[in-house]
């Protein structure tokens, strides 16, 4: 369900520059994220999402255009506010997982909870994403399914505002994908995380509140879906 407007974007521009040949990643992007609402960037390789998603979660810059939360602007922000805001307020679920492989299930989500104000026990998130069993293995001895679970506990376990996911179910068969993208489902509505989640998958776009089809760094489609499938309901 759409609670309060948490972030807005206006008119957002990224390129790159290799030498003289530019690459326009996005080219004047807008719309706006509520809490408790899940919005799916669907598109081809190359059309913008994840660029998209790394403005959002502060990790990119852009060069033209605003982004603005909770009536502060992002884009005017320095590199220690923005640090500030991506510990206090983003939650990162990626496709390669992204575990410190000498750290454990618990230890791993401990690291990324530091700082954060108010966060959920790491034992707690794991228990989640059924992985209290697991929560003292190293990544190395956790399936693909259990590490993508322990990325996701690490990703909510500091309450955040702002939920990107990008491909989470990527590197899984369909069945494990399945249950990642029902706890990302079950996280948007319990936690009232503004989730956004990027895929090139039609089937999974089904299950989010609203659908923003990229094509060349552009909108071409902002569509609802009503209903929405529910994540259990999703295969491919």
């Amino acid at each position: 369900m759409r609670g309060e407007k948490t972030h807005s974007v206006r008119g957002l521009k990224r390129t790159y520059r290799t030498g003289s040949y530019e690459v326009h990643a996005l080219r004047g992007v807008d719309f706006e994220l509520c809490s408790g609402e899940l919005v799916a960037l669907l598109g081809p390789s190359g059309s913008g999402k994840s660029t998209l998603l790394n403005l959002l979660g502060g990790i990119d810059r852009a060069d033209g255009g605003e982004i603005w939360f909770r009536g502060e602007e992002l884009t005017r922000f320095d590199d220690r506010a923005l640090a500030r805001y991506r510990r206090r307020h983003v939650g990162f679920v990626l496709q390669s997982y992204n575990l410190i492989p000498s750290l454990t299930a618990r230890e791993n989500v401990e690291l990324a909870c530091a700082g954060a104000e108010g966060p959920i026990a790491a034992a707690d998130a794991l228990e989640l994403v059924g992985l209290r069993p697991r929560m003292d293995h190293f990544p190395g001895q956790l399936s693909g399914g259990e590490q993508q679970r322990a990325a996701v506990a690490r990703a909510i376990a500091k309450r955040p505002e702002l939920l990107l996911c990008d491909e989470p179910t990527g590197a899984l068969d369909s069945r494990a994908g399945v249950r990642i993208l029902e706890l990302i489902e079950r996280c948007s509505v319990e936690l009232g995380a503004a989730t956004v989640l990027v895929t090139h998958n039609a089937a999974i776009a089904a299950m989010a509140d609203r659908v923003l089809s990229l094509v060349d760094g552009s909108i071409a489609e902002a569509r609802g879906n009503a209903p929405r499938r529910n994540a259990r309901d999703i295969s491919w």
